[in-house]
């Protein structure tokens, strides 16, 4: 109850913000948004090349768009996307992005929507590694607690990667997907 209550009130803000305050990476209104802005804002095309730690063949892996856009006067970034595919099936995603200032890292709010399940949870401490931007979470796989990563890498003007990694035991990161993403 209290996630879908938490979704939909941050899904009412993000449709309702004005779609000027969305355009612009300028509209951040703290340097922290503005880096992710200047980076992420935009509509991008992206392909997965990498499902369940393994090679996705030619055209199976999912396929779909990502709006990012700066909402609430510039003191959140969201990310709303829809892909599908042979390999990973539908998945709908809302996300949101902002600064911690007490914390000084990024925090995540993730909502994910598959034909099996639905949910929103807050997942994450997000930041810079020099030019990569880092998200470390926690998820619930098998009954056991497994450390979690995103890595947002080579990073363009017009294109990035995205990179979900599992720990396979004694701190080793697996990539588990990977993404591709290029501007529209």
């Amino acid at each position: 109850m209290t996630n879908s209550l938490i979704c939909g009130l941050l899904c009412g803000v993000a449709f309702i913000s004005s779609p000027a305050l969305a355009q612009s990476a300028d509209s951040a209104a703290i340097p922290e948004m503005a880096r992710l802005a200047k980076v992420f804002a935009g509509d991008w095309n992206t392909v997965e090349i990498m499902q369940h730690g393994k090679p996705v063949p030619d055209g199976a892996g999912r396929r779909g768009t990502v709006h990012v856009r700066v909402a609430d006067g510039g003191t959140a970034m969201v990310s709303e996307g829809h892909s599908v595919g042979t390999v990973g099936g539908d998945l709908q995603w809302f996300i949101t992005i902002w600064w911690d200032p007490n914390a000084k890292c990024y925090r995540f709010l993730t909502c994910f929507r598959t034909p099996a399940d639905a949910g929103c949870e807050l997942r994450g401490t997000g930041h810079w590694d020099g030019d990569t931007f880092v998200n470390d979470y926690e998820e619930l796989i098998n009954g056991k607690r497994t450390k979690m990563q995103d890595l947002w890498t080579d990073i363009t003007p017009n294109s990035h990667t995205l990179t979900e990694s599992h720990d396979v035991g004694d701190g080793v990161m697996k990539p588990y997907v990977v993404s591709h993403n290029t501007r529209q």
